[in-house]
């Protein structure tokens, strides 16, 4: 299905702020998570129809229409009844969209299949009629998801007089283009680094961490500026960068390290004057770019620094702290929203590890999508990128082993493509929720169902709601004085729309 995008009038408070912010600096005019403050005339729902998609688990149910109801005039909800309450007066941050990422590995990948097993991908990734992904995140040279390690150019040019993107143009460049092509207008796409070139670390070693020497700062942050030159020169326009993919953790694989400090320092001293320099003051770069638990600090650290915090759009974020046990920290994404207001957040990775082909139709490992969803989104998160779009029978290619669950695997050996229920909860936000969307009010009387909710430019909402039970949940949906009565099925995933 297909909405209709039209402009939107800003109202009296909202043109004020935008007035009063272009006194400060550009990065801090265009905040997308900033709320609102609207207060329009209360929409009245009666008689309107809402159309629900269902995926549930132990049925057949993807992403299938289940139900087009009609809303009547509500009454009071009781303390034994489950609720879900939507006030559509009260909208927050604007939607950047959804995603994932094209690796090396998927690249590989989908080199391997056939035309129309190729074109089948693609459909499902980045159209309506599939789950409608607008976000593209890529590599700068090589990753874990990479057959082997390489940079652009030869060991010991910190000229950069050899920078080629050849490797590149194999694999990688002609799929994200054949996707870009597709998303057309709406494309969000951003490149993350995992490390240096060895001769420019501490180690010399592209592994392993170790560290940025202070000797190469300059030519670093000028590597980014040739990546960004080369990616656009064939045709890929660059929303942004993340300075560095996850900075505290020291892998077998690429990897960097950066304490707080010193992201802020090559930020301020070397990337954000270098891109500026380069007339790419229009790039948005995103710091951290590694799990929730250590959010807070790293934004404390950065954006409490005006001159570092004038080149930042905002601060990306991975959900592997669960890592060392316990629940992800949402809690740390709403005191970075609430402690920095004008800046942006950005899921920037996540997947299930662990891969084996016997849980390809794991249900938790689609609940794990859902809930970090609802949740990033209903703490100011305004897009959402998850990790490779395509891997093999195998869980890659990756040149450690490191080998993980994608929403999509291709049996290279068949020539087909898996579906996992991850893709179908993930499609339950992406192909209803557009660009430019406002998140809506949205909270659930009963912790046993999570939800949130979006409202499109053309004025359509979309809610989803989630139930990781094992029992049918029947609830109201209330909107402003109107509700339906409606049940979801055990480990299930309802997108309403209305």
């Amino acid at each position: 299905m297909k909405f209709k995008h039209t402009k939107k009038h800003l109202s009296v408070i909202a043109f004020t702020l935008l007035i009063l912010s272009c006194t400060s600096n550009k990065k801090e005019t265009e905040p997308l998570k900033r709320e609102t403050m609207e207060t329009p005339a209360n929409i009245s729902y009666t008689d309107k129809n809402v159309v629900v998609y269902t995926t549930a688990k132990d049925t057949n149910l993807r992403l299938t229409q289940t139900n087009n109801l009609t809303f009547v005039k509500s009454d009071q909800p009781s303390e034994a009844e489950v609720s879900v309450f939507v006030n559509p007066n009260k909208t927050f941050q604007e939607f950047l969209g959804i995603g994932g990422a094209i690796t090396d590995a998927s690249a590989e990948v989908f080199a391997r299949l056939s035309t129309e097993t190729q074109e089948e991908l693609l459909q499902a990734y980045f159209t309506k009629d599939g789950i409608g992904y607008n976000i593209i995140r890529t590599s700068i040279h090589s990753c874990d998801f990479s057959s082997g390690s390489y940079t652009y150019i030869d060991e010991g040019d910190a000229e950069l007089t050899s920078f080629s993107i050849a490797h590149d143009k194999e694999f990688r460049i002609p799929m994200i283009k054949k996707a870009a092509a597709l998303i057309q207008d709406d494309l969000i796409f951003y490149a993350s680094p995992w490390s240096p070139p060895a001769f420019m670390k501490t180690n010399n070693d592209m592994l392993h961490g170790g560290k940025l020497l202070p000797e190469y700062n300059q030519a670093w942050a000028n590597y980014y500026v040739k990546f960004i030159e080369a990616y656009e020169a064939v045709g890929l326009p660059v929303w942004g960068l993340t300075i560095q993919n996850e900075p505290m953790a020291v892998q077998i694989w690429e990897s960097c390290i950066y304490t707080a400090e010193e992201e802020r320092d090559f930020l301020k001293n070397y990337l954000g004057p270098t891109l500026e320099k380069a007339g790419m003051a229009d790039k948005n770069i995103v710091v951290w770019d590694h799990n929730r638990d250590l959010l807070s600090h790293r934004a404390n650290t950065i954006f409490e620094d005006p001159e570092a915090a004038k080149y930042a759009w905002g601060i990306g974020f991975h959900w592997y702290e669960t890592w060392a046990g316990g629940d992800p920290m949402y809690d740390n994404l709403n005191n970075v929203q609430e402690s920095f207001p004008t800046k942006n957040s950005l899921f920037t990775e996540g997947c299930n590890e662990g891969f084996t082909q016997e849980k390809y139709q794991y249900w938790p490992n689609a609940e794990r999508y859902g809930n970090s969803m609802i949740n990033d989104f209903n703490n100011g998160v305004t897009g959402w990128t998850d990790w490779n779009i395509l891997l093999d029978e195998n869980g890659g290619p990756n040149h450690v082993g490191n080998l993980c669950f994608a929403p999509i695997h291709a049996d290279t050996k068949t020539g087909e493509l898996i579906y996992t229920p991850a893709y179908y909860y993930i499609g339950h936000f992406s192909k209803f929720i557009y660009p430019k969307a406002k998140r809506v009010s949205t909270t659930t009387s009963r912790s046993t169902i999570e939800s949130t909710t979006f409202k499109n430019i053309d004025g359509t909402m979309v809610t989803v709601v989630m139930n990781k039970t094992d029992h049918a949940i029947k609830y109201n949906f209330i909107v402003n004085d109107t509700q339906v009565a409606l049940e979801i099925l055990p480990h299930a995933l309802q997108t309403l729309v209305y």
